[in-house]
Protein backbone atom coordinates (compact mmCIF):
# COMPACT_ATOMS: atom_id res chain seq x y z
CA UNK A 1 0.00 0.00 0.00
CA UNK A 2 1.24 3.50 -0.83
CA UNK A 3 2.52 5.62 2.05
CA UNK A 4 0.59 8.92 2.20
CA UNK A 5 3.75 10.77 3.30
CA UNK A 6 5.36 9.88 -0.03
CA UNK A 7 2.71 11.81 -2.03
CA UNK A 8 3.76 15.45 -2.73
CA UNK A 9 1.31 18.02 -1.37
CA UNK A 10 -0.64 19.80 -4.10
CA UNK A 11 -3.52 22.24 -3.81
CA UNK A 12 -6.73 21.31 -5.68
CA UNK A 13 -6.17 24.15 -8.15
CA UNK A 14 -2.65 23.10 -9.02
CA UNK A 15 -3.29 19.41 -9.14
CA UNK A 16 -3.21 17.75 -12.58
CA UNK A 17 -6.37 16.09 -13.85
CA UNK A 18 -5.18 12.59 -13.04
CA UNK A 19 -4.67 13.56 -9.39
CA UNK A 20 -8.40 13.52 -8.82
CA UNK A 21 -8.44 9.81 -9.54
CA UNK A 22 -8.11 7.32 -6.72
CA UNK A 23 -4.48 6.20 -6.63
CA UNK A 24 -3.81 2.57 -7.40
CA UNK A 25 -2.72 0.42 -4.51
CA UNK A 26 -0.70 -2.73 -4.67
CA UNK A 27 -1.01 -5.67 -2.35
CA UNK A 28 2.55 -6.33 -1.33
CA UNK A 29 2.77 -9.63 0.53
CA UNK A 30 4.06 -9.29 4.07
CA UNK A 31 7.09 -11.40 4.87
CA UNK A 32 6.39 -14.37 7.12
CA UNK A 33 7.21 -13.62 10.75
CA UNK A 34 10.55 -14.92 11.92
CA UNK A 35 9.97 -17.90 14.22
CA UNK A 36 11.48 -17.64 17.70
CA UNK A 37 14.73 -19.49 18.35
CA UNK A 38 14.30 -23.11 19.37
CA UNK A 39 16.08 -22.33 22.64
CA UNK A 40 13.37 -19.81 23.54
CA UNK A 41 10.63 -22.34 22.79
CA UNK A 42 12.48 -25.02 24.76
CA UNK A 43 12.79 -22.67 27.72
CA UNK A 44 9.03 -22.13 27.70
CA UNK A 45 8.34 -25.85 27.25
CA UNK A 46 10.59 -26.70 30.18
CA UNK A 47 8.85 -24.13 32.36
CA UNK A 48 5.49 -25.71 31.48
CA UNK A 49 6.73 -29.28 32.00
CA UNK A 50 8.66 -28.99 35.26
CA UNK A 51 5.66 -28.48 37.60
CA UNK A 52 4.08 -31.63 36.13
CA UNK A 53 7.27 -33.66 36.48
CA UNK A 54 7.98 -32.44 40.03
CA UNK A 55 4.46 -33.39 41.14
CA UNK A 56 4.84 -37.09 40.24
CA UNK A 57 4.57 -39.26 43.36
CA UNK A 58 6.42 -42.50 43.90
CA UNK A 59 3.17 -44.46 43.98
CA UNK A 60 2.31 -43.14 40.49
CA UNK A 61 5.45 -44.41 38.76
CA UNK A 62 3.80 -47.68 37.73
CA UNK A 63 0.64 -46.05 36.37
CA UNK A 64 -0.22 -46.29 32.65
CA UNK A 65 0.21 -43.34 30.30
CA UNK A 66 -1.23 -42.33 26.91
CA UNK A 67 1.92 -43.92 25.44
CA UNK A 68 0.81 -47.54 25.78
CA UNK A 69 4.38 -48.89 25.75
CA UNK A 70 5.39 -46.75 28.75
CA UNK A 71 4.27 -46.50 32.34
CA UNK A 72 5.04 -43.25 34.14
CA UNK A 73 8.48 -44.37 35.26
CA UNK A 74 9.54 -45.59 31.81
CA UNK A 75 8.18 -42.43 30.19
CA UNK A 76 10.13 -40.20 32.57
CA UNK A 77 13.31 -42.18 31.91
CA UNK A 78 12.68 -41.86 28.17
CA UNK A 79 12.16 -38.11 28.49
CA UNK A 80 15.32 -37.86 30.60
CA UNK A 81 17.23 -39.67 27.85
CA UNK A 82 15.85 -37.37 25.16
CA UNK A 83 16.65 -34.19 27.09
CA UNK A 84 20.24 -35.32 27.63
CA UNK A 85 20.81 -36.73 24.13
CA UNK A 86 19.56 -33.66 22.32
CA UNK A 87 22.13 -31.53 24.11
CA UNK A 88 24.70 -33.57 22.23
CA UNK A 89 22.81 -33.24 18.95
CA UNK A 90 22.82 -29.46 19.36
CA UNK A 91 26.61 -29.69 19.32
CA UNK A 92 26.49 -31.77 16.08
CA UNK A 93 27.81 -34.90 17.82
CA UNK A 94 26.61 -38.50 17.54
CA UNK A 95 24.19 -39.98 20.06
CA UNK A 96 23.60 -43.59 21.11
CA UNK A 97 19.88 -44.30 21.57
CA UNK A 98 20.34 -48.08 21.91
CA UNK A 99 19.64 -48.10 25.64
CA UNK A 100 17.64 -46.01 28.10
CA UNK A 101 19.38 -45.51 31.45
CA UNK A 102 17.22 -45.77 34.58
CA UNK A 103 18.03 -42.31 35.83
CA UNK A 104 15.18 -42.32 38.34
CA UNK A 105 16.88 -45.22 40.11
CA UNK A 106 20.33 -43.64 39.70
CA UNK A 107 19.35 -40.27 41.16
CA UNK A 108 16.84 -41.47 43.76
CA UNK A 109 14.83 -38.72 45.40
CA UNK A 110 16.92 -36.09 43.59
CA UNK A 111 15.73 -37.09 40.12
CA UNK A 112 13.31 -34.12 39.69
CA UNK A 113 16.12 -31.65 40.45
CA UNK A 114 18.47 -33.47 38.09
CA UNK A 115 15.81 -33.39 35.38
CA UNK A 116 15.43 -29.63 35.87
CA UNK A 117 19.22 -29.25 35.58
CA UNK A 118 19.27 -31.23 32.33
CA UNK A 119 16.46 -29.17 30.78
CA UNK A 120 18.43 -26.01 31.61
CA UNK A 121 21.45 -27.54 29.87
CA UNK A 122 19.25 -28.42 26.90
CA UNK A 123 18.13 -24.81 26.54
CA UNK A 124 21.73 -23.62 26.85
CA UNK A 125 22.92 -26.11 24.23
CA UNK A 126 20.37 -24.95 21.66
CA UNK A 127 21.07 -21.28 22.44
CA UNK A 128 24.76 -21.74 21.52
CA UNK A 129 25.83 -19.91 18.33
CA UNK A 130 25.31 -22.12 15.28
CA UNK A 131 23.19 -24.73 17.05
CA UNK A 132 20.32 -24.24 14.59
CA UNK A 133 22.59 -24.13 11.55
CA UNK A 134 23.50 -27.00 9.23
CA UNK A 135 22.61 -30.65 9.72
CA UNK A 136 22.80 -32.98 12.70
CA UNK A 137 21.82 -36.46 13.86
CA UNK A 138 22.15 -39.85 12.26
CA UNK A 139 19.62 -38.92 9.55
CA UNK A 140 21.45 -35.61 8.91
CA UNK A 141 18.30 -33.54 9.28
CA UNK A 142 18.27 -29.74 9.43
CA UNK A 143 19.36 -28.77 12.93
CA UNK A 144 16.25 -26.66 13.59
CA UNK A 145 14.08 -29.67 12.72
CA UNK A 146 16.04 -31.75 15.23
CA UNK A 147 15.58 -29.03 17.83
CA UNK A 148 11.85 -29.07 17.12
CA UNK A 149 11.84 -32.83 17.68
CA UNK A 150 13.04 -32.48 21.28
CA UNK A 151 10.56 -29.63 21.70
CA UNK A 152 7.86 -32.08 20.61
CA UNK A 153 8.94 -34.67 23.16
CA UNK A 154 9.17 -32.15 25.98
CA UNK A 155 5.72 -30.75 25.16
CA UNK A 156 3.78 -33.91 24.33
CA UNK A 157 5.35 -36.14 26.97
CA UNK A 158 4.66 -33.50 29.61
CA UNK A 159 1.02 -33.78 28.55
CA UNK A 160 1.31 -37.59 28.75
CA UNK A 161 2.60 -37.40 32.33
CA UNK A 162 -0.02 -34.83 33.28
CA UNK A 163 -2.84 -37.00 31.94
CA UNK A 164 -1.46 -40.10 33.61
CA UNK A 165 -1.16 -38.44 37.01
CA UNK A 166 -4.20 -36.15 36.91
CA UNK A 167 -2.31 -32.87 36.75
CA UNK A 168 -3.25 -29.74 34.78
CA UNK A 169 -1.03 -28.85 31.85
CA UNK A 170 -0.91 -26.02 29.33
CA UNK A 171 1.79 -25.83 26.63
CA UNK A 172 4.05 -22.83 26.42
CA UNK A 173 3.11 -20.05 24.02
CA UNK A 174 4.32 -20.59 20.46
CA UNK A 175 5.22 -24.25 20.90
CA UNK A 176 2.09 -25.79 19.40
CA UNK A 177 2.34 -23.76 16.17
CA UNK A 178 5.96 -24.86 15.71
CA UNK A 179 5.06 -28.47 16.47
CA UNK A 180 2.06 -28.64 14.18
CA UNK A 181 4.33 -27.51 11.35
CA UNK A 182 6.80 -30.23 12.34
CA UNK A 183 4.06 -32.87 12.45
CA UNK A 184 2.88 -31.85 8.98
CA UNK A 185 6.41 -32.22 7.57
CA UNK A 186 7.55 -35.29 9.45
CA UNK A 187 4.29 -37.12 10.17
CA UNK A 188 4.40 -39.61 7.27
CA UNK A 189 8.02 -40.57 8.01
CA UNK A 190 7.33 -40.73 11.75
CA UNK A 191 4.44 -43.14 11.15
CA UNK A 192 6.57 -45.32 8.90
CA UNK A 193 9.17 -45.51 11.68
CA UNK A 194 6.47 -46.18 14.33
CA UNK A 195 7.29 -42.95 16.12
CA UNK A 196 3.72 -41.69 15.55
CA UNK A 197 0.62 -43.85 15.51
CA UNK A 198 -2.10 -43.21 12.96
CA UNK A 199 -3.89 -39.86 13.43
CA UNK A 200 -6.92 -39.82 15.70
CA UNK A 201 -10.08 -37.99 14.49
CA UNK A 202 -10.94 -34.83 16.42
CA UNK A 203 -14.29 -33.01 16.43
CA UNK A 204 -14.76 -29.49 15.04
CA UNK A 205 -13.64 -26.86 17.50
CA UNK A 206 -10.79 -28.93 18.92
CA UNK A 207 -7.96 -26.86 20.37
CA UNK A 208 -4.60 -26.60 18.62
CA UNK A 209 -3.07 -28.79 21.32
CA UNK A 210 -5.77 -31.43 20.86
CA UNK A 211 -5.17 -31.42 17.10
CA UNK A 212 -1.42 -31.80 17.63
CA UNK A 213 -1.93 -34.70 20.01
CA UNK A 214 -4.26 -36.39 17.53
CA UNK A 215 -1.70 -35.91 14.76
CA UNK A 216 0.81 -37.88 16.84
CA UNK A 217 -1.71 -40.69 17.29
CA UNK A 218 -2.86 -39.77 20.80
CA UNK A 219 -6.43 -39.57 22.04
CA UNK A 220 -6.67 -36.00 23.40
CA UNK A 221 -9.31 -37.21 25.87
CA UNK A 222 -7.34 -40.19 27.17
CA UNK A 223 -7.92 -41.13 30.79
CA UNK A 224 -6.57 -43.86 33.02
CA UNK A 225 -10.02 -45.46 32.87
Amino acid sequence: MSDRHDIPHESPADAPAHAAQTPQTTNTPHPAPTPPPISVLLDGAAEAALPVVRAVRDDQLGWPTPCSEYDVRALLNHLFQVVVAFQTLAAKKDVDFSRTPDRLAEYGAQWPDRFADETARLVEAWAAPGAEDGLTGGMQLPARTVGAMVLLDLTVHAWDVARATGRPYAPAAGCVAELRALAARMGPTARTMNVFAEPVPVPPGASDLEVLLAETGRDPHWTTG
